[in-house]
């Protein structure tokens, strides 16, 4: 019932800490000691430290009564665990199953593991289990793969790279400009076999489903194909664009997935909507949402206890849903339809009162609303015919800054309100352009666009903030190849600004 990255945690964690490890102390660590804690180690009382944490790092407080449990389990159930007969019935049990989880996962995710902090604690039990292990030497060989040299140095992912993710938006920001093949046939050709290779092949081994995993089958994952972990918006951007491209020739973007892995990838999509219509992103989200408040020790985060539905990843789904069903009409089309209008009255529902959306896989308002509009925009909804949408579209103009572009602080994420930024922000003013044109803002009134545009190509671009490298050409380079084919292309009084 765990999220699966919290569940991944705990494995190793609980295997590390049932074992009572300990590295050996060397110099090393006693200065690792001395310049952590604020008091010298040897005098911190750690049994009330459990409940201590950082004022400026407490953002997801424990409730009373979790703290009574922890306690509860730490100085009653856990003497009783670590003494005979229960240390022998119950705890190297446990241990054992432990270990046959993380094996489970390592084997299936070639010893990559979903990300980077599970990677080191998987690492690290199999080293205690047995450090002469083959599991122990396969994990070494895939640590590299977390490892790289960035424009400010080397450092450690928090995944084995986005490759997936940043080929599909790639794909899709060159595709926007669908006219200009001569120039990006050959790049088109690569991103579409690199997704071609990456789609998941089979399931996770063995019973699957007794090592509660969920199918994987036709997905694709945030990475590449050795990962193994399905990932719904991953596997319907990539989805879309194999789409796309099928309709493309072959000569120019190489052959075609077979039809049988787009039904693959359906079968995927379709079994991760909830009750709610919304769509989660690794595993169904069939947990009780109580267990958050009751049983998130983080303190650090919100919602990572058990999988939950998400905007991006319903509007995502509804998108790409809507595209297959126009190429591959007879393929589960009573399902799809369902899906569609259930995912769809999720969206309206979601809205917030000011007419954004919430969005968790990045910053944050202008992010999820662009997703939404994206969704709705492929049903038919704009601004004409969808009070939603007229919402979602004042939320966005409401916001655009003077010199036409867009930005909004990571701490909305956490105020759960629009924070905007001092500055234009590129990729944001790019998804916020793409939303409104999505909406039909060029029928009702398109300066907004065409000063967004400006912003974008350059006439302001020393107030851009810039951060992520893949991002800061994609989608603005999608955001000015929509404009170019929907707005420009279809309004005679627009030449004055080309």
């Amino acid at each position: 019932k765990l999220w699966c990255f919290c569940r991944l945690v705990y494995l190793p964690m609980s295997y590390l800490f049932g074992k009572r490890f300990v590295a050996p102390i060397t110099d090393f660590i006693l200065s690792l000691r001395e310049e952590l804690h604020v008091q010298p180690y040897n005098e911190i009382n750690w049994s009330p430290m459990r409940h201590v944490c950082c004022k400026e790092d407490l953002y997801y407080p424990r409730s009373y009564l979790q703290n009574l449990i922890w306690d509860t389990v730490y100085k009653f159930a856990e003497p009783l665990l670590t003494r005979w007969p229960f240390s022998k019935l119950v705890r190297e049990k446990a241990l054992k199953i432990a270990m046959k989880h993380i094996h489970y996962e390592d084997e299936n995710s070639r010893y990559i593991t979903m990300a980077a902090v599970e990677k080191s604690l998987c690492m690290l039990a199999c080293w205690v289990e047995d450090p002469d292990s083959d599991a122990f030497k396969k994990h070494l060989a895939r640590v590299q793969d977390y490892i790289w040299v960035a424009e400010d140095g080397l450092k450690m992912q928090s995944t084995n790279g986005s490759q997936t993710w940043d080929a599909s938006h790639a794909l899709h920001a060159l595709l926007a400009s669908d006219d200009l093949l001569d120039e990006v046939g050959t790049t088109l050709e690569k991103g579409h076999h690199y997704l071609k290779v990456s789609q998941v092949q089979d399931n996770p081994s063995g019973d699957f489903r007794s090592m509660y995993r969920h199918i994987s089958k036709g997905a694709w994952t945030f990475s590449g194909q050795d990962q193994g972990w399905q990932v719904s918006d991953c596997t319907t951007e990539a989805l879309m664009a194999c789409l796309l491209l099928s309709q493309m020739p072959a000569k120019i973007v190489g052959d075609t997935v077979p039809v049988k892995q787009f039904y693959d990838a359906i079968e995927v999509v379709l079994s991760l909507q909830a009750a709610d219509g919304g769509v989660s992103a690794w595993e169904p989200a069939t947990s009780y949402e109580g267990l958050e408040k009751l049983f998130n020790p983080t303190e650090l985060f919100e919602d990572v206890c058990v999988e939950h539905t998400y905007v991006e990843n319903t509007s995502s789904a509804i998108e790409a849903l809507v595209l297959f069903k126009r190429l591959h009409p007879g393929h589960r089309t009573k399902e799809i339809e369902t899906f569609i209008e259930k995912a769809v009255q999720y969206l309206e529902n979601k809205q917030e009162p000011n007419g954004s959306w919430y969005g968790d896989w990045g910053v944050c308002y202008i992010y999820g609303t662009w997703y939404a509009l994206r969704a709705l925009a492929a049903v038919g909804k704009n601004c004409a015919n969808s009070l939603t949408v007229r919402k979602a579209c004042d939320f966005l103009l409401s916001t655009q800054k003077p010199l036409g572009g867009w930005g909004e602080s990571y701490l909305s994420c956490m105020k759960k309100e629009f924070v905007p930024l001092k500055d234009d922000h590129m990729v944001q003013t790019a998804w916020a352009l793409m939303g409104l044109i999505c909406a039909g803002q060029a029928h009702r009134d398109p300066e907004p666009l065409h000063r967004a545009a400006r912003e974008l190509t350059g006439a302001s671009l020393k107030t851009c903030m810039l951060h992520y490298p893949l991002f800061r050409n994609a989608f603005p380079t999608w955001a000015l190849g929509k404009y170019r084919k929907e707005v420009l292309a279809n309004a005679a009084h627009n030449k004055k600004f080309v």
